[in-house]
C-alpha cells in the first residue's frame, strides 16, 4: 500500500472510491460528448436518471427556482453515492465506497456547508441563528431547553445522521453477502456429510441479498438527496 501509516494511504478501499469517481466522470463525460437530439439507449438512460433527479427530487422538494439553482449538487450526490454504493456487488470490487465512514461523513459535512452557508447568505448570521435556535411563538423560558436542542439538531444531528445512515446501510449489506457467500463456500468445499445441503439454503440467499443490495444502492442515494433537498428546504424557504 502507497503510504501506509499516513493520511494518504492508498489501501483498497481508496482504490474503489477513485474507480468510482472515474466512472461517474466518464458517464457524464461520454453522454455529453455524443449528445444528440435524437437520443441513443445510453443517452437515453442517463436522461433519464437526470430527469428523476430534477423532477422528483429538486422541484418536488425545493420547488422551481431553487430546484434549478441546486439540481446540479442533487444529482453529482445522487450518482456519486450510487456508484459508490454499487461497488459492493461489482466483482473483484465487492465493497462499497460508502462502507467505511470517510465518504459517508465528507457528503454529509458537504450537505451541512450546503445548508448553513445558504441559509446565513439568505438571512445573515444573526437571522439564521434566530431562525433555527429561537422558535417563534414559544414562551421565553423555554429557551433555556429548547435552544440546546436545536443547536444540537442543527449542527451535530443532521449531518451524523445523514453520515451514519449511509454507512450503516451499506456496510450491513456487505457483511450480509459476504456472511452468505462463505458459508455458502464453507458448507460446498469443506463441511462434511449432511451439512452440504445448508449451501443450498445460503447460495440462493446471497444471490437474494445481492438484489437486495442493488436496490439498497439505489435506496440510499434516493434518501441521501431527499434528505439534502429537505435540510435546504428548511433554511432556505422565506418562512424560515
Amino acid at each position: 500500500m502507497l503510504f501506509e501509516g499516513t493520511p494518504f494511504e492508498i489501501n483498497r478501499i481508496m482504490i474503489v472510491r477513485f474507480i468510482g469517481v472515474a466512472i461517474v466522470v466518464l458517464v457524464f463525460w461520454l453522454a455529453a460528448r455524443s449528445a444528440k437530439l435524437v437520443p441513443g439507449r445510453f443517452q437515453n438512460a442517463v436522461e433519464m436518471g437526470l430527469d428523476f433527479v430534477r423532477g422528483q427530487i429538486a422541484v418536488e422538494i425545493l420547488g422551481e427556482k431553487l430546484g434549478r439553482k441546486y439540481f446540479p449538487i442533487l444529482a453529482t450526490i445522487f450518482f456519486s453515492i450510487f456508484i459508490f454504493n454499487i461497488t459492493g456487488v461489482v466483482p473483484f470490487l465487492n465493497i462499497a465506497g460508502t462502507s467505511v465512514v470517510g465518504l459517508p461523513l465528507i457528503f454529509a459535512l458537504w450537505v451541512f456547508v450546503l445548508y448553513i452557508g445558504g441559509a446565513v447568505r439568505k438571512l445573515g448570521l444573526g437571522g439564521f441563528l434566530k431562525s433555527s435556535l429561537f422558535p417563534p411563538g414559544v414562551p421565553k423560558p423555554l429557551y433555556l431547553l429548547l435552544t440546546p436542542i436545536e443547536a444540537l439538531q442543527v449542527f451535530l444531528l443532521r449531518p451524523a445522521t445523514l453520515a451514519i445512515r449511509l454507512l450503516a446501510n451499506m456496510m450491513a449489506g456487505h457483511l450480509l453477502l459476504a456472511l452468505c457467500f462463505s458459508a455458502t463456500s464453507f458448507f460446498f468445499f469443506q463441511a462434511a456429510g449432511g451439512m452440504k445441503v445448508f449451501g443450498l439454503v445460503t447460495l440462493p440467499a446471497g444471490f437474494a441479498f445481492f438484489g437486495l443490495e442493488v436496490f439498497v444502492a439505489l435506496l440510499q442515494a434516493y434518501v441521501f438527496s431527499i434528505l439534502t433537498a429537505v435540510y435546504l428546504q428548511m433554511t432556505l424557504e422565506p418562512e424560515h
